[in-house]
């Protein structure tokens, strides 16, 4: 049995941001094999992902991209899986999961309400600032009490769960990397 964790970024929140890459590198350090999928090439906007329409698109081709990038990631079914995601990668993962019939730890950041018909109700942790523009936090939250998933809320916190304050910020993702950290062990 192998350990693989699977790296799931925004559109514009690549896997050499914060938070993705600090849980990337405790999921290495922690003997998971990492795997990226990559949505670089899509074009977007701050106004475009406030956009249903455009969303639900970026859901379908984020979930090719990652079928895709699956399929030579050399996942078993003995693996130990964990998804680590963020915006609209939180969807792809939990849609991923889902239609797969896969149960990974889903370490989901900055989750788009999109992720409710695809989330398990068991197995997710989600992180999300109370004042993201891009996702209604209180949608969230009721997702989470409906599925009975762990949240981890970020006052002030925005869509890179970041608050204006350095020193608060570096406080915070101290926190949630603790957190994540936890999770991977």
């Amino acid at each position: 049995m192998k350990k693989k964790a699977v790296i799931f970024p925004g559109v514009g929140y690549t896997k050499d941001k914060p938070l993705l890459y600090y849980a990337g590198k405790i999921a290495k350090e922690c003997g998971y094999e990492l795997s990226y999928i990559e949505f670089s090439d899509i074009e977007w906007s701050r106004d475009k992902l406030k956009d249903p329409g455009f969303l639900k698109q970026m859901e379908e081709v984020c979930l090719k991209k990652t079928e895709d990038a699956i399929v030579g990631a050399d996942i078993g079914p003995e693996d130990e899986l964990v998804f680590i995601s963020k915006s609209i990668g939180t969807v792809a993962a939990t849609a991923y999961a889902k239609r797969n019939m896969l149960k990974p730890k889903q370490i989901c950041f900055s989750p788009l309400v999109l992720i409710e018909p695809f989330v398990a109700d068991e197995g997710a942790v989600l992180f999300y600032g109370d004042s993201d523009p891009l996702a209604d936090y209180l949608a969230i939250e009721r997702i989470a009490k409906e599925k009975e998933l762990e949240t981890h809320r970020i006052a002030g916190g925005n869509h890179s769960l970041e608050t204006g304050d350095t020193a608060a910020d570096l406080e915070i993702m101290k926190s949630i990397m603790d957190r994540v950290a936890e999770i991977l062990k």
